[in-house]
């Protein structure tokens, strides 16, 4: 079964292979998302994240699912010192970065609970596999048409933080200015609420969160430097 749908303003494809699928499998994931998106998205002023950036909820009003967001969020600024922050000057509340990984994992699950093993959910090329081996190729940081590495993933999240897509947008919170020391950062994970929250977090401490990322337990980099340099854990699942 393979379904494609436009969610949260990237494309979000489905790939299911097992032999029987359950008929709502697919509409339970893009539903989910779509709540998400609604739920979630700073760019809607009637979202939950919305509301609460103004003061609107009380803290006892939030939902459970806002408040693990919140959570994750608070969790990789102090790990990171600061550089990774959801609160942003002049942007207000933006827990997109955690909110990617956490949502698409979360749809990954429901497949898992629906009795489903082999699976690839791919939300604007960050992806959660199950039932592998599955390839998912790295895209080349300077030539949209290549690939600088092609990995071999069997089971859990793929995510990547790079510049090419939108320009410098991941800012470093301790100054408030773009990082700019990494071209791209992708991290292989148990899961991809880890891999894209480790991976945005890492982008932006710069050429220091290569060691950083590669230090957390399950996580895999690749990284591209400025002037082509590249940087790799040894236990990078890269196909043979």
């Amino acid at each position: 079964m393979r379904r494609v749908e436009h969610v949260m303003g990237f494309p979000v494809s489905l790939r299911v292979d097992d032999p029987d699928v359950p008929a709502d499998a697919a509409d339970a994931v893009f539903a989910w998302l779509r709540q998400v998106d609604r739920r979630f998205s700073p760019f809607r002023e009637d979202s939950e994240v919305s509301r609460y950036g103004r003061g609107e909820l009380p803290g006892g009003a939030l939902s459970a699912d806002l408040a693990d967001v919140l959570a994750l969020g608070e969790e990789f600024r102090r790990a990171t010192g600061g550089a990774f922050d959801v609160r942003l000057p002049g942007r207000g509340l933006d827990p997109c970065a955690v909110v990617k990984g956490w949502s698409v994992q979360k749809a990954a699950e429901l497949l898992t609970g629906a009795g489903l093993r082999r699976f690839c959910l791919n939300a604007g090329g960050d992806v959660a596999v199950s039932g592998g081996p599955w390839r998912v190729g790295v895209r080349h940081p300077g030539h949209a048409d290549r690939l600088c590495a092609v990995l071999e993933v069997s089971h859990g999240g793929v995510a990547t933080s790079a510049r090419y897509e939108r320009g410098d947008h991941i800012l470093d919170g301790r100054t408030g200015r773009p990082a700019t020391g990494l071209d791209s950062l992708t991290v292989v994970a148990p899961t991809l609420t880890e891999a894209d929250a480790v991976a945005t977090a890492a982008f932006a401490l710069g050429e220091e969160g290569v060691a950083w990322a590669a230090a957390r337990e399950g996580c895999e980099v690749f990284a591209v430097l400025p002037g082509g340099r590249v940087l790799r854990t040894p236990g990078l699942p890269v196909a043979a």
